[in-house]
């Protein structure tokens, strides 16, 4: 197999909507490729001239987003354009699209960008810096037998994944339907303050992570948005013996994050493992008493009618907005009888073992398609 240039096979593509065209306008995303609707309505007003055009089959990229997978061919209408700050360019003859786009998407192809790319705040690829990358380079036909392995292995996981959403929004749907809108109470159930139902409430430690540390340590990120923990990125911590019990959590905790972008503030999880773990200090730790399940609080604080009232609370600056414990005592919850309660842990739990099992799933097609991109593309 032959190794190439990909300077000697594409071609960097200039032309702006000069002429005023009516033509959609699009933008580029890591998840999506190219899509619609990123943009806010102003653009549909906004002079346009200055806009790039993108022909159907042509590439483009955002240069401080493509460290991220922010790179697409443009499959989607005859022609459409771009912000001026995009790269575009078309492909020669001898090399697939699709195949370019897995290369381009490859963690050989990432490290190559972080390696070339400059810029004091965003990696910044330059066209000039895309075409000194190599590729290995088979012939067509083959390119486009490594594409359907790719793209079958692609479209398997979007379905599974598909499918671990709808797991929650089941939990979801199964929680209004067992005890009603959380605003309008329409069961009737008591309502009390959060700090109602706790038998403690503290906030983690501000001690930083070490390496080799004695504990793993919960950091805001490990806590999703839909309300489940996320230990990719997990650091550790060494505690004194004496200050472990103030900052360590167990399961059953239910954790809730303070502070946070406005959109991110008042992410909320129960802490299900057998291993003690240390929360830091953006993290506070709720202990329930006996008239309130941790899993239904957790649900409860991720409905988005609540997620809305957590916004509007939410003090501080654009980018850091916080929730301190006592405004998070102060919050409304509802009390359904227990026999509801524990009809809906039964269920969650039952559901939560179909969603791990798709998970099982999902990593080894994550296991999978790493292998396939190494195989081609390392």
């Amino acid at each position: 197999m032959k190794v190439v240039k990909l300077g000697d096979y594409i071609k960097e593509y200039s032309e702006k909507n000069t002429g005023k065209e009516k033509v959609p306008v699009y933008s580029v995303t890591n998840e999506e490729g190219f899509c619609r609707g990123y943009f806010s309505k102003d653009v549909s007003s906004r002079d346009k001239s200055n806009y790039k055009i993108v022909p159907y089959g042509y590439f483009a990229y955002n240069p401080s987003r493509i460290n991220v997978g922010s790179i697409d061919w443009q499959k989607a209408e005859n022609k459409v354009l771009v912000s001026p700050l995009y790269v575009v360019f078309q492909v020669k003859k001898g090399i697939e699209q699709q195949y370019l786009l897995h290369y381009l998407k490859s963690d050989i192809a990432k490290s190559y960008i972080k390696f070339m790319a400059n810029g004091s705040v965003r990696d910044n690829l330059k066209f000039s810096a895309l075409k000194n990358f190599s590729i290995n380079l088979p012939s067509v036909e083959e390119q486009k037998n490594i594409v359907k392995k790719i793209d079958r292995v692609d479209l398997l996981y979007k379905r599974l994944k598909q499918l671990e959403n709808k797991y929650d929004e089941l939990i979801k749907s199964r929680f209004v339907e067992l005890f009603g809108d959380p605003i309008k109470n329409p069961k009737g159930w008591e309502v009390v303050a959060i700090g109602d139902v706790v038998t403690e409430v503290r906030y983690g430690t501000s001690k930083p992570a070490v390496e080799g540390g004695r504990y793993p340590y919960l950091r805001m990120n490990n806590l999703t948005v839909d309300g489940h923990l996320d230990l990719n990125d997990l650091k550790y911590i060494d505690i004194s013996d004496d200050e472990i019990e103030k900052c360590v959590v167990r399961k059953g905790d239910v954790l809730f994050n303070r502070t946070n972008s406005v959109e991110l503030v008042g992410k909320t999880a129960v802490f299900d493992l057998p291993e003690d773990m240390v929360i830091a200090g953006y993290i506070i730790r709720v202990r329930l008493n006996e008239r309130l399940l941790p899993e239904v609080l957790s649900e409860y604080m991720n409905l988005e009618a609540l997620k809305a009232i957590l916004r509007s609370m939410a003090k501080g600056a654009v980018n850091q907005a916080n929730i301190n414990a006592q405004e998070l005592q102060s919050i409304k919850v509802y009390l359904p009888d227990m026999e509801l309660q524990l009809q809906f842990l039964d269920f969650f739990n039952q559901t939560d073992k179909s969603k791990l099992a798709v998970k099982k799933s999902l990593e080894k097609l994550e296991i999978l398609k790493k292998s396939l991109m190494q195989q081609y593309f390392g």
